[in-house]
């Protein structure tokens, strides 16, 4: 998609809004929670910059992910200024591999339950069958 530039790397709320494919409101959200800041101009509009861009496509990705806004902040840097790049990765580090002992806890749950549902639906085959069966005896008595 070719974005109008307001100024040299710059981009309106409304661009910004169709390039990711989300709403407005989305985008002011993330700002109203600390995640973006975007410049203003005079006339109180926001202006945004490749790095706001990027984040956004961060925090988007990490909600993909299943992390929480809070876990987003940490990890690209918005909750703690002091946090230096080594730390920002390994906060990341921590967060997926949390996220990764979720995900096969889930896995591990789901195949449990799949083993039920098909121990139920074998049970369920087999007692249809009988069931059938059951009128053929009947009127041979």
């Amino acid at each position: 998609m070719n974005l109008k530039k307001i100024e040299t790397d710059s981009f309106s709320i409304s661009e910004l809004a169709d390039e990711l494919d989300i709403s407005t409101r989305t985008i002011r959200f993330y700002e109203e929670k600390g995640l973006i800041s975007p410049r203003r101009t005079k006339g109180n509009h926001r202006i945004y910059n490749r790095r706001d861009r990027a984040r956004l496509r961060l925090i988007l990705r990490g909600k993909r992910l299943g992390y929480s806004l809070d876990e987003i902040a940490e990890m690209i840097g918005m909750a703690d200024f002091d946090m230096d790049e080594v730390q920002q990765l390994n906060k990341s580090l921590q967060y997926g591999k949390l996220k990764l002992r979720e995900i096969n806890s889930r896995m591990e749950e789901l195949q449990i339950l799949k083993q039920e549902l098909l121990s139920v639906q074998e049970k369920i085959l087999k007692r249809l069958e009988d069931l059938k069966t059951l009128p053929q005896k009947s009127k041979t008595r």
